[in-house]
Formats: C-alpha cells, structure tokens, sequence
C-alpha cells in the first residue's frame, strides 16, 4: 500500500532503459534531485536486476523502484529478489501480475483496447498502463465505461502534454526517453539537465492540480 499511495502521491515514473549499473544511479540521483521519486529501470538494460539492486540500495529511502518491460513470472521474481517496488510490463500475462501479488508488489501491466485494460484489472493489477498512449483523448474515452480503473499512460507523454492527460483522468504517467536518453554519454552536463528537465515536468504536473 505504501508503495501504490507512492505512485498516487508522485505520478511520475521515470523510465531508464539501456543503461548500464554504473550509470543508474547517477541518472536516479539527478532525477530524485529534480523532485522525481518514482523511477522505473527497464530488464532490456544492461544487467538489469543489478542497476535495481543498486537504486533500491542507494535511493530506496526516498524513492519507489521498479522494474520495467517485465514480461514473465520469473523476471518478476528476479526483479523483487533484486528490490524492485513495483512491477511494469508492456503487455497482460496473469502469471506475471500473480507474481508480482504475491509478494506484495505493485502490479501494473500494460494494455491497450478496452477489453485488454478490463482483463488486467480483474487478474489483479494495481494500476493499469495504457500502451502505447496515443492521447489523451484515448485515456478519456477509456474512462468513459471503464472509469473504475487507475490508468496510467505512458509512451508519448511530455511536460508539454501531461496537463491534458491528467485532465482526461489518468492517475500517473510512465515518462520515457522524453526525460532520460538512455543513449546519451552521462557526463556532469547530462546529469545537471537531466534534474532540469525533471524540474519541468515536477512543475508541469504541480501546475495540474491548482
């Protein structure tokens, strides 16, 4: 419950993906400084179970962790194992978000049509992520029957459009290579407009709820 109240609370999920343990914390240190304090770490990085166990390790006093692109039972397993907070996947597998109950984790498996998003949350997902987010006209048609369901869209959200889809109904925003470039070198300039970038969209959201 701490960990959903979390996701409630901060909304923003920053997503890193294709960057190596070395750097992981770096970038979480630069997006925590920038009022970030949820922070997902993709499985198709770099010796991924090893960047969460080092984030859980060194930011998880302050910070919610999750893994991300989870897609079996058994890497949901190995992310908990490594001290992951919540569990994220592109697509609806129950085994998955079985796991992922089972230890108590925050399950948010990704869907897209509405009979998918309504499959995810019957099998026992906190949260459900709409993959990919076309627009926030799509989040608002979803909650139009389906509005006892948390969504969380993610893929195509930026600090320019998040105020429309927080208004279309979503409860959270999974944030990609918008905010961290998992291809960049991760140099001291990176890292300081990285905390800037995440300031943006800290003060984008804050903004929504005035």
């Amino acid at each position: 419950m701490e960990t959903l109240q979390a996701i409630y609370q901060h909304q923003l999920i920053s997503i890193i993906r294709g960057v190596p343990p070395k750097d992981a914390v770096k970038i979480g240190s630069a997006l925590k400084e920038g009022g970030i304090r949820l922070v997902e770490m993709t499985l198709n990085s770099p010796d991924a179970f090893e960047s969460i166990r080092l984030l859980s390790r060194e930011l998880g006093r302050e910070m919610k962790i999750g893994a991300g692109t989870v897609l079996d039972p058994e890497a949901a397993f190995l992310s908990i194992q490594a001290g992951a907070d919540f569990i994220l996947s592109p697509t609806v597998k129950a085994a998955t978000i079985e796991m992922t109950k089972r230890y108590g984790k925050v399950s948010i498996p990704g869907a897209y049509t509405p009979t998918e998003i309504l499959s995810a949350y019957e099998l026992g997902a906190d949260i459900v992520k709409v993959f990919p987010a076309i627009g926030p006209g799509y989040v608002k048609d979803i909650r139009g029957p389906l509005s006892h369901i948390p969504l969380l869209p993610t893929g195509g959200v930026n600090d320019q459009n998040i105020a429309a889809f927080k208004q279309a109904g979503a409860v959270g925003f999974g944030i990609g290579s918008s905010l961290v470039d998992g291809k960049a070198e991760v140099t001291p300039a990176f890292l300081r407009e990285l905390t800037a970038k995440a300031k943006n969209y800290v003060a984008a959201l804050e903004q929504t709820m005035k």
